[in-house]
């Protein structure tokens, strides 16, 4: 079924591409995608890779369209999200910083492709509330919404794919640098995304 262009605003469109291809930063998350990934084959990474961004995707489009319903359903302000995205980060950091990282994570009770790829990597707190924040602006900005997400969630998906790339020209003892300072990065974002949180909880002004 073709898509009507005429009654996509290009403006809209634009601003969601932008501010979900930012905020998912796969450029700047491709190196932690592989350090979570370490030691699975390709074929295994590949499927990860897939996983992630199909849920990260889905998870923006449900909270585009019903996001802030659920979350007042709930009683869930945006201040915890991020105060729970930023704990789970942190929980990862300390992994990488522990060298707890170096065998590959299949276990079914620890899917990194949810829990930290999808979520809060590719689609944190700050990109969750983006996508809701323009879906407010009018009643026609659904379809243009929908498809910024799409578009920037594909190209997320093939930059994140390249990154096995970097994983031959990494040695051993590479690979641990690498992990080590990724992890105290990661330990950053985690305190800076929950205490972004704690200050939206306590109506504190960020600086």
């Amino acid at each position: 079924m073709a898509i009507d262009i005429s009654v996509i605003d290009i403006s809209t469109f634009v601003k969601s591409f932008v501010a979900v291809f930012v905020l998912a930063d796969a450029l700047g998350n491709a190196p932690v995608f592989l350090i979570l990934t370490k030691g699975m084959e390709p074929e295994q990474k590949n499927k990860v890779f897939n996983k992630a961004a199909l849920f990260a995707t889905g998870v923006l489009l449900l909270f585009a369209l019903v996001g802030q319903t659920v979350l007042n359903y709930l009683h869930i302000s945006m201040g915890s999200l991020q105060v729970a995205g930023g704990l789970l980060l942190l929980l990862i950091a300390l992994q990488m910083l522990e060298g707890k990282l170096d065998e590959p994570i299949v276990e079914p009770e620890r899917d990194v492709a949810i829990t930290p790829l999808a979520f809060p990597l590719l689609a944190g707190p700050g990109t969750l509330s983006t996508v809701m924040v323009l879906m407010s602006e009018s009643p026609e900005a659904g379809l243009s919404v929908a498809l910024g997400i799409i578009t920037a969630m594909f190209i997320s998906w093939v930059i994140v794919r390249q990154s096995t790339r970097v994983d031959h020209l990494l040695g051993a003892e590479g690979a641990i640098i690498i992990t080590q300072i990724l992890g105290f990065l990661l330990a950053a974002l985690a305190i800076e995304i929950g205490s972004a949180g704690i200050r939206a909880l306590f109506f504190i002004s960020a600086p």
